[in-house]
């Protein structure tokens, strides 16, 4: 953790910190010492690879010692002020203060501190949307079927009674997430859907292309956000397109919210003033722990504040905690100074990547991940991911649009720059990273495939060149030991 890390990890506080966990793993290996040793693991494993997976990061010690807490073991159903279960002040109070610190770092109206997850956060807001625009009846009449159980017809008449609506969302191949109305996904069976793409020449939206199909589409819900978009969104002219057609614009931030919180993205480029509902998760470039979050305007605000029991169950009350702390950490000038530099340093890992004839979809970047096209390595995005990690670069495989390897091999691979950019790593360093990275590329060639005709290939199995990932680890080992994880704590 660097200065720009929300503790600094200053002497005093490592001290602290490596003192409560060494305790901590001491209680722990007193009833399962497997666990213990698992823990400690962990986190060498982590100090000592380069996590370069752009929807992880590392939570101050601060925000992990809050989730193993009391509030772990108290049931808080309903809302602060009005649960359904007797003693949960202090419930209240953390809770009250997770939407506080949010609404303030984004400027919204509401903010709804429960969703266990982005996936649950994205759950909480469509429903609100249908709660807030729609009259009609309920789900009773389903009957006992389980959801998995439900046939096509089912749900074909389950969308009937919530009025026939209709979500237009991102592609997953083109960078939107599953929950963006992907078929097999809930929010594909919740709604009639239909997905918009990114220009095929330059990998960018094309917003009068949104706007087209939302004029012929006009549906409920336009959702705007993305896992693996890696431009800006102007969500200005979203805004427009949805009231044209009168959407809602619903705004799934959950990988870019830190550079939301870090005033990196202001303007058009902040969701928040445009958007009816935005969902983030609070972990990926927010460095809090994994949970969800829901902000919106005033109008969907009592919806919304009935995702429990509509949506979620019990609220997770030590991840609130949680989400309380990272939240005020978030609002620190540090975290300005932060997110700005994860913008920067995406730039000089694609600029490292690009200087060296790898290619990049959209040929670059300007938010905090970088997507690269391995096809001219000759691998798939499953080859490449296992031949990074094999030499210690955590990477995950990527689709890439219209990805002639589908979702499981894919033909890209993913790359973030907030966790290295929270131990401290700069521009440079991430150039070297991208001379690492194309490194072993250039030294990976796919293997054959078992029992296939000559000359054919797996899209899984691969060879490393010898010495390669040796070669690589020591390089990476010098960028590690000069930007440590969690300096100066020790167990």
């Amino acid at each position: 953790m660097t200065s720009s890390s929300p503790s600094g990890l200053g002497a005093e506080y490592a001290a602290d910190a490596s003192e409560a966990y060494r305790a901590a793993l001491r209680v722990i290996e007193s009833v399962e010492p497997r666990v213990a040793d698992a823990t400690r693991k962990e986190l060498a494993d982590q100090r000592d690879s380069l996590k370069l997976i752009a929807s992880e990061n590392y939570a101050s010690p601060a925000v992990l010692l809050t989730m193993g807490t009391w509030f772990s073991d108290k049931y808080a159903e309903g809302t602060v002020g009005h649960r359904f279960y007797a003693a949960c002040q202090n419930v209240d109070t953390v809770e009250a203060l997770a939407a506080e610190h949010a609404r303030e770092l984004f400027g919204a109206p509401y903010a709804y501190a429960q969703p266990h997850s982005g996936i649950d956060a994205n759950l909480v807001a469509y429903w609100a949307i249908l709660a807030t625009r729609i009259e009609g009846p309920g789900l009773a009449e389903l009957g006992a079927k389980h959801v998995n159980d439900l046939s096509e017809a089912d749900w074909e008449s389950l969308r009937a009674k919530l009025g026939n609506q209709r979500l237009l969302g991102m592609s997953l191949d083109t960078g939107g997430h599953l929950t963006h109305g992907f078929r097999p996904n809930i929010s594909g069976k919740m709604f009639h859907q239909r997905q918009y793409g990114t220009d095929p020449v330059t990998g960018f939206i094309d917003y009068d292309v949104v706007a087209a199909a939302a004029r012929e589409f006009k549906p409920l819900v336009l959702v705007a956000g993305y896992s693996a978009y890696p431009r800006r969104i102007n969500f200005a002219k979203m805004r427009e397109i949805a009231d044209e057609v009168g959407a809602t614009l619903m705004v799934d931030m959950a990988h870019f919210a830190g550079l939301v919180a870090g005033k990196v993205f202001t303007g058009d480029e902040d969701p928040v003033p445009h958007a009816h509902i935005t969902t983030t998760t609070t972990h990926k470039s927010l460095r809090g722990p994994r949970g969800g979050l829901v902000l919106a305007t005033e109008e969907y605000a009592p919806a919304v504040d009935k995702g429990c029991p509509m949506v979620l169950g019990g609220p997770l009350s030590h991840v609130m905690a949680a989400k309380a702390v990272a939240l005020a950490e978030a609002r620190q000038p540090a975290f300005r100074e932060y997110a700005q530099d994860v913008a920067d340093n995406a730039q000089a890992l694609a600029e490292g990547l690009l200087k060296r004839d790898a290619g990049l979809v959209t040929g670059g970047t300007d938010n905090h991940l970088v997507l690269l096209d391995v096809t001219s390595f000759g691998l798939t995005g499953r080859q490449a991911e296992s031949a990074l990690l094999d030499a210690g670069i955590v990477t995950n495989r990527n689709a890439i649009p219209a990805d002639p390897n589908g979702a499981w091999y894919t033909s890209g691979i993913r790359f973030g720059s907030p966790a290295l950019t929270t131990r401290g790593f700069g521009a440079d360093d991430f150039d070297r990273v991208a001379e690492l990275v194309v490194d072993v590329l250039n030294n990976t060639q796919p293997a054959a495939g078992p029992n296939g005709p000559a000359g054919s290939t797996s899209k899984a199995k691969y060879t490393l060149a010898d010495g390669t990932a040796e070669r690589v680890r020591a390089a990476s080992a010098e960028l590690l030991d000069a930007n440590p994880l969690y300096p100066g704590l020790t167990l």
